[in-house]
């Protein structure tokens, strides 16, 4: 999602002057700078390229002053006036439908046009977050600086090779969940997205990092990268996911639709999948029993069930 908010911002704003910053203060999401001072540093620039790595994406302006760099946390996304809001899957119910401008929970509106232009030739898009869990930094070199600086590797940019990939992974003794979460280990991987890596690789999300086998790995590689190129190809479109992703089925419990007791992800051989729910590193994960099987010592650890 964080891919197509920047390829958003490239489609309107390349090239283009930031003519108008509106903002609201905010001094929880705001980091490290205030929403006026946000505002005076980006006003009058031109976006010269829009950037992303991990969750987070950036501007590079023209001209002396720090660039925007931006992380949406659990519920931010953006808007374009007259359009609802950009989200992925679940938003906020009292912004996922609505046009209002501005909008509710705006932390910030950037008027974009050319230099020419007047108002008639403005595009307005705006940044929300109604729970305040998302970032606006300002930084001088965005690569270079954190947060970016202390992220792991991208899967998309930046994926190390099966030998390093192999290494960083045995060398630590959490659950495999866990890991994939850590954004100094793996930038840009988020919950449904980890768990739609292990049920490919079909390794159990409690499986202790150093007891996976060669093989396990080398799935685990394949998938992470992936299952993150399939998303960003698709525009994170998931309507255009695959029926056999369980991302169709993770937020219904196994359930197309209230009511409809005939479980609809199947295993290999047409069976009806069980899907069961566990707690791994604070997040709730969903996993198929049947093909995502704890070994080894994992195996006879207690496990907190959903």
């Amino acid at each position: 999602e964080v891919e197509r908010a920047a390829a958003l911002l490239r489609s309107i704003g390349l090239n283009k002057q930031i003519k108008r910053v509106e903002t609201a203060e905010d001094g929880i999401v705001y980091a490290d700078t205030t929403h006026d001072e946000f505002a005076n540093e980006i006003t009058g620039r031109t976006i010269k390229m829009v950037g992303r790595y991990g969750k987070v994406f950036y501007l590079e302006l023209d001209g002396e002053g720090r660039h925007p760099v931006l992380h949406f946390g659990m519920t931010g996304m953006l808007q374009l006036r007259g359009q609802i809001p950009i989200h992925y899957r679940e938003a906020p119910r009292k912004v996922s439908g609505s046009t209002e401008w501005p909008p509710r929970f705006m932390k910030f509106i950037l008027h974009i046009g050319s230099a020419s232009s007047g108002h008639e030739g403005v595009t307005e898009v705006a940044f929300l977050d109604a729970r305040r869990l998302g970032r606006i930094r300002l930084c001088k070199t965005p690569l270079t600086e954190p947060p970016i600086s202390n992220m792991g590797f991208d899967p998309i940019l930046s994926m190390p090779d099966l030998t390093d990939f192999s290494r960083g992974v045995l060398k630590r003794t959490c659950p495999i969940k866990a890991l994939l979460l850590d954004q100094s280990f793996s930038a840009g991987v988020g919950n449904w997205v980890a768990d739609e890596v292990l049920y490919h690789a079909r390794i159990h999300p409690e499986q202790r990092c150093n007891s996976l086998s060669e093989e396990q790995i080398q799935a685990l590689h394949q998938q992470i990268r992936h299952v993150c190129t399939f998303a960003v190809e698709v525009n994170a479109d998931d309507s255009r996911f695959p029926d056999d992703w369980l991302f169709k089925y993770r937020w219904g419990k196994g359930k197309k639709a209230k009511g409809d007791d005939e479980p609809i992800l199947k295993l290999p051989d047409g069976r009806p999948a069980t899907m069961k729910w566990v707690t791994v590193g604070g997040r709730t994960s969903a996993y198929v029993a049947e093909l995502q099987r704890l070994s080894g010592d994992n195996a006879a650890q207690g496990r907190r069930k959903v």
